[in-house]
């Protein structure tokens, strides 16, 4: 524990004097009862009454004895005003403290298709222009508690944005995607997987590269896939998405471009590019997850509702001000019940 104004315990130095000026207090009612059964006069009740006859005096000696348990029970007020006290002083303090805070998070990566495909203008303005447009609308919706990543793949896969909570972050990371290169569909999956695990993942291009590999279990985590399905280079998706799915990552694919297709120019050559949903679908499907048009919004702002939230807990160094005033509050009335049930009065 830590203090944010350490200076203001020096009001503890309060406390030891006022035990010491409780207990003259109490020291100089002892002397004054003493002279008081000293002169006759007995208390009785606590009011001091004349009295001097034999009977008295034999009153006095019955009243004269005390009980030990009433006696403690006297100073129990005291102390626990005293205890609210040093408390409060402590509170004034403003501690702090490192508190393992419960909470359900996920993790989710936008994995971008940008290929040279991706620049083809059958959504509008490009189809990456319209994958970014969808990925702000489901970043904008999603709750606190999911953590999002970027991840772009062309010829090779680069996480562009290590999973956080910061919005501002991820969006900064759509935007500076750019179309260059091939189709790595199965790259993009690997390196999303990686930022999930928060370790490398390797898999070979050869057949089969994925199926003994061993990464873990993530069921809190989801991809986003956002492509138009038209994979060119190694890695096989379907067998990075069966390794996804061992891992209990589901795998969301978004299809970007029209069914129909277009014509696209690259270097001066003109290439033919459509849609390849039927592979979009199967990568989804393997993993138990979804298939979406990238207009779809509204169906793809859903996709968190589909992760297993998992429980952790996250240590956070927070103020506790208010948990010793309200311990200092507690004291504070249970001594002035203790006061007002033994004399009717508080002090």
């Amino acid at each position: 524990m830590s203090f944010t104004w350490p200076w203001m315990l020096l009001g503890l130095v309060a406390v030891p004097l006022l035990v010491v000026a409780y207990r003259a207090q109490q020291r100089r009612g002892e002397s004054r009862r003493s002279e008081l059964a000293a002169m006759g006069l007995v208390p009785v009740g606590g009011i001091p009454v004349a009295g001097g006859s034999p009977g008295a005096a034999g009153v006095s000696g019955v009243g004269a004895t005390r009980d030990p348990r009433r006696d403690r029970l006297r100073h129990l007020a005291p102390l626990l005003m005293l205890a609210a006290l040093t408390v409060l002083l402590v509170s004034l303090a403003r501690p702090t403290a490192t508190v393992a805070e419960p909470r359900r998070e996920g993790t989710v990566m936008l994995a971008f298709d940008i290929s040279t495909s991706m620049a083809a203008k059958d959504l509008s303005p490009t189809r990456l222009d319209a994958a970014k447009a969808a990925a702000r609308t489901f970043v904008e919706r999603q709750p606190a508690t999911i953590r999002i990543g970027v991840v772009a793949f062309g010829d090779s896969a680069l996480v562009s944005q290590q999973p956080t909570e910061d919005r501002a972050e991820v969006l900064a990371a759509i935007d500076r995607l750019t179309p260059q290169g091939a189709t790595a569909v199965g790259r993009g999956i690997v390196s999303s997987l990686s930022a999930i695990a928060g370790k490398p993942i390797e898999v070979g291009d050869e057949p089969g590269a994925g199926e003994e590999a061993d990464i873990g279990y993530y069921g809190s985590a989801a991809i986003v896939l956002l492509s138009d399905g038209e994979n060119t280079t190694d890695p096989d998706p379907l067998e990075i998405a069966d390794l996804a799915s061992t891992a209990g990552v589901k795998i969301y694919t978004i299809g970007v471009g029209s069914p129909q297709g277009t014509v696209l120019e690259v270097d001066g050559f003109q290439i033919s590019t459509a849609l390849d949903e039927d592979s979009l679908r199967a990568i989804s499907e393997t993993t138990d997850g979804a298939y979406y048009a990238a207009a779809d919004s509204a169906s793809l702002s859903k996709v968190y509702s589909s992760i297993d939230l998992a429980w952790t807990a996250r240590t956070q160094e927070r103020e506790v001000t208010s948990w010793f005033a309200t311990a200092a509050a507690i004291l504070l009335l249970l001594g002035a019940s203790v006061s007002v049930l033994r004399s009717g009065r508080v002090v």
